[in-house]
């Protein structure tokens, strides 16, 4: 199973969205996050929707976060983006008629969503103000070291 990196690259580029000030287009998000500037518009075009970023066209055009970076959390980030699954593993298959598959899916199942709900529930309590002030705390270290070498 592929695995779904759609909320990794978001945040990746929330991130440098944050940091630039202002509108970034989508081929500058692109670059950043080694991708087409297809997938980046319509990513952002589901956080747009959403109200966490905003988009205008034009010479000076791109988008922008339009929410504040304290209020948004990677549980609304996972849900702006479908809800993706959380996990690349899964039952061999989902509707065994076979007595001990059905015993394994059941116990797998009641992990998987223990799992889950422990993962989304963490989610919540992370916003992308605290993400950006790890990423500043580490660039404050990185020129830090670069100086003293």
């Amino acid at each position: 199973m592929k695995r779904d990196s759609r909320l990794s690259s978001v945040l990746h580029a929330l991130l440098h969205m944050a940091e630039q000030g202002g509108p970034v287009t989508s081929e500058t998000l692109a670059q950043c996050m080694n991708t087409n500037p297809v997938v980046v518009r319509r990513t952002m075009g589901l956080l747009r929707e959403v109200g966490i970023v905003r988009s205008a066209k034009g010479h000076t055009g791109g988008w922008t976060i339009a929410a504040d970076l304290g209020s948004v959390t990677l549980r609304q980030l996972h849900e702006a983006l479908g809800e993706p699954a959380v996990f690349a593993i899964g039952n061999r298959n989902e509707t065994p008629e076979c007595l001990v598959e059905q015993a394994v899916n059941s116990v797998l199942d009641d992990a998987f969503a223990e799992a889950e709900a422990l993962l989304l529930k963490r989610f919540e309590t992370v916003t992308l103000a605290d993400l950006a002030a790890d990423f500043a705390r580490r660039h404050a270290e990185w020129r830090e070291r670069r100086t003293i070498s």
